[in-house]
């Protein structure tokens, strides 16, 4: 008797299933085709958007070559050509390459404009924006006045931006030219005292706060003998064969 049940029972799913199945079925089959349409349609877009981007590569590298070989005009021209019908990156790598050359020609003012322009493009990656950004800095710092500067990169030299290292010694640099050297050592200061800065911005930021300290002529002031009088006080009169007080030690930085 168990046997008959458990075969009734067996009759009465197949039966649901195959009800299941003509009612559900080709919806069924109709979202698998779907699926597989769908990936196959991207990966093969994926596939040609690579293709392009591998072309747009090997068009950039070509422009490099140009400018390499010292076809400027040549390399300019076919990196404008890149930023208009580019794929991937490499627009945008294209007119930091341009602003670069211009730069190296000595247009400041196109070059300072491209990168401005890639600053304010939205659509470009973050890093190559920050970059932009302080490259058209750096390319004004002999002309620009720190006030100027500081609009263009302040909040990048602020505590926490990775870029915190570079901005400061830029605002630095064009502080000292102005001869504002109060707030240049105030970078240079900063530079020094941040343990994630480069060593190469270490190394930097000491020596500017020597060439600094020198122009402020910054003396380390004398020690008091044993009884307490300074050298040169009341009563007492400096040895004229003593030797001249040494320059002050350079700001320790912290590794």
């Amino acid at each position: 008797m168990t046997d008959i049940f458990k075969e009734v029972d067996e009759d009465i799913r197949r039966e649901q299933l195959h009800k299941l199945w003509d009612r559900f079925g080709p919806y069924v089959l109709g979202l698998a085709v779907l699926i597989v349409a769908v990936t196959a349609g991207y990966r093969g877009w994926v596939y040609w958007q690579d293709r392009l981007a591998q072309a747009s590569g090997d068009r950039f590298l070509a422009a490099v070559q140009l400018a390499a070989n010292g076809k400027h005009d040549d390399a300019i021209k076919a990196l404008q050509a890149l930023t208009n019908d580019g794929h991937g990156a490499y627009p945008t790598l294209a007119r930091f390459r341009i602003a670069g050359e211009e730069a190296d020609a000595g247009d400041t003012k196109g070059a300072v404009s491209e990168f401005d322009g890639i600053a304010a493009d939205n659509s470009a990656p973050a890093e190559i924006r920050s970059m932009a950004r302080l490259r058209s800095a750096l390319l004004l710092v002999d002309t620009s006045t720190v006030a100027d500067l500081q609009q263009r990169i302040g909040d990048m030299a602020a505590t926490g931006n990775p870029w915190r290292a570079v901005a400061r010694e830029i605002l630095g640099l064009a502080a000292w030219r102005a001869g504002d050297l109060s707030a240049a050592r105030q970078y240079y200061t900063d530079i020094a005292n941040d343990t994630d800065a480069p060593n190469e911005a270490h190394q930097r930021a000491t020596l500017m706060l020597g060439l600094i300290d020198a122009k402020l002529g910054a003396v380390t002031p004398p020690a008091a003998d044993a009884t307490g009088a300074q050298p040169g006080a009341a009563g007492t009169q400096p040895d004229a064969s003593a030797a001249p007080a040494a320059p002050p030690a350079q700001m320790p930085v912290t590794p």
